[in-house]
């Protein structure tokens, strides 16, 4: 078995992203170099989804309240201005989220880093800074759709 660092989380993230993402919500997403600058500040919201085994880590996506609102509408077949609650935005964003990690969790069993998945976690803010410590390796991705930007970091340890 290799270790985490030969793992191509590139081509993982890459992949689910672009397969979940023309799947679920009908949008032909890109993925973009320099994505690990974030994006716009203001009203934010990340999905958070872990995993424990042979390696823990998070998968985390995080994308601007407009682009939540956005990605919902076209989830549930609706017009942005329908959404009725923040509910149903973190809903969508949670299932997003169980949908990539579940992707990834799967990558990683596969290469032989067999784990399990935690329930999704969804959290608003303004100008949300999420820091890596104590990792083995982390990465960060951003993918375009329009002018909407939403970036996906993974944290990986190799279980002690």
């Amino acid at each position: 078995m290799s270790g985490i660092n030969d793992l191509d989380l590139k081509d993982f993230v890459t992949k689910t992203m672009t397969d979940v993402f023309d799947t679920m919500l009908s949008m032909k997403i890109e993925q973009i170099d320099g994505g690990a600058e974030g994006i716009d500040d203001g009203s934010q919201i990340v999905g958070s989804v872990g995993f424990a085994g042979k390696v823990m880590g998070n998968v985390n996506i995080l994308v601007t309240s407009d682009f939540a609102r956005l990605m919902t509408a076209e989830m549930l077949g609706m017009e942005t201005e329908e959404i009725e609650s923040e509910e149903e935005v973190f809903d969508v964003i949670g299932e997003l989220c169980n949908m990539v990690g579940g992707d990834i969790k799967s990558r990683l069993c596969d290469s032989g880093f067999t784990c399990e998945l935690s329930i999704p976690s969804v959290t608003r803010g303004n100008d949300l800074k999420i820091e890596s410590m104590g990792w083995d390796r982390y990465e960060c991705f951003g993918f375009k759709y329009q002018e909407n930007t939403a970036l996906v970091q993974v944290y990986i340890k190799t279980a002690e």
